[in-house]
């Protein structure tokens, strides 16, 4: 059984050592950044220094083993790892990594949620692009993992219609530009025009969503699960109206910007809002997350916030006083610690 004193506290050691303390079954949310691959100077100590990214992926594989045993059957693993280029090689290994823990089929690869950073570090290569993007790659070990889609990004359904805009008086305005501008007949404007006022009145109803009009000559013609139907109304009315029920799409993909935080001296600090929405996703108040490579405590400090209880662990002393001071920033702000 979980001790209450391990919750709720930085464990300064090694990932692998303290994890192997932990009792089966104990933990609801693991998400972590281990150290990447030869990419930064982490005092030459754990993982991270291997000589070779088959020793790396070996290594990691050990602690990912362990966390296969904490985490609960209704629990999910998430794991950021970082790219590497060796003489100009991309050596893909994040997907090395996915590939090799599925291997003993202990575990299912649910999805792998793309960071796309807004402001990627500009290294200028004349010969490669920039790179924008790393993976978080989801586990679970059963079917029965927690996952509450509706709270991932749901700002979008708070803030956004379907068509991106904020909603108001002017919906649907640009179809009725279009309308105008199109080579249909005037029997097919007067049709267009009665259908589009409808479906307006039902998004302000709050029957649906949103909407899409294809109108013939002006948009690309319906394809895929869309043609037959769809594609009949174009060609007899000249147009046709799509109905959009219920809440955005949940993609997977999270746009965020790369963070830093003054006074921690952590090279590799991922953002708070990446964390925060997978962390909405997996897991619920008073559950139970884990971070086997704290690092600066960016998943200590998210989970205080949303009212998770955390155990984290970090082989450095320096870092583990960077996440103890901010943690105890947070408690200036009077945010409460549930255990």
């Amino acid at each position: 059984m979980l001790l209450q004193e391990d919750i709720n506290k930085i464990h300064c050691g090694d990932s692998l050592e303290v994890l192997k303390k932990l009792p089966n079954n104990c933990i609801d949310l693991i998400i972590t950044s281990p150290p990447y691959f030869q990419q930064r100077d982490y005092g030459n100590i754990g993982i991270g220094n291997e000589k070779t990214v088959e020793e790396y992926v070996h290594n990691l594989k050990k602690i990912f083993n362990e966390c296969i045993r904490v985490i609960k059957n209704t629990g999910s693993i998430v794991f950021n790892i970082g790219d590497k280029y060796i003489d100009g090689n991309l050596l893909l290994v994040p997907y090395r990594f996915a590939i090799e823990v599925q291997k003993e089929k202990k575990v299912k690869l649910i999805n792998e949620i793309t960071w796309v950073k807004i402001n990627p570090s500009p290294k200028q290569d004349p010969k490669k692009l920039v790179s924008s993007k790393e993976p978080f790659f989801l586990f679970a070990k059963s079917n029965n993992y927690y996952f509450n889609k509706e709270e991932f990004l749901d700002y979008k359904d708070k803030y956004l219609n379907g068509n991106g805009k904020k909603a108001g008086n002017d919906i649907g305005k640009k179809y009725f530009e279009l309308i105008e501008k199109s080579n249909l007949s005037k029997e097919e404007k007067e049709l267009a025009r009665k259908e589009l006022s409808e479906i307006i009145i039902e998004v302000k109803r709050g029957e649906i969503e949103s909407f899409r009009m294809k109108i013939r000559d002006m948009h690309a013609l319906p394809y895929g699960g869309q043609a037959g139907g769809r594609l009949t109304q174009i060609e007899k009315k000249g147009f046709t109206l799509i109905k959009i029920y219920g809440n955005s799409m949940r993609r997977d993909i999270i746009e965020s910007t790369v963070e830093t935080i003054k006074g921690i001296g952590h090279p590799a600090v991922y953002p708070e809002f990446v964390v925060q929405e997978i962390m909405r996703l997996l897991s619920k108040e008073n559950d139970i997350v884990l971070d086997p490579f704290l690092g600066s405590g960016t998943t200590a400090a998210v989970a205080k916030r949303l009212k998770r209880n955390y155990i984290g662990i970090e082989i450095f002393d320096e870092y583990v006083k960077y996440a103890e001071d901010r943690l105890q920033k947070m408690n200036e702000y009077n945010l409460e610690l549930f255990a």
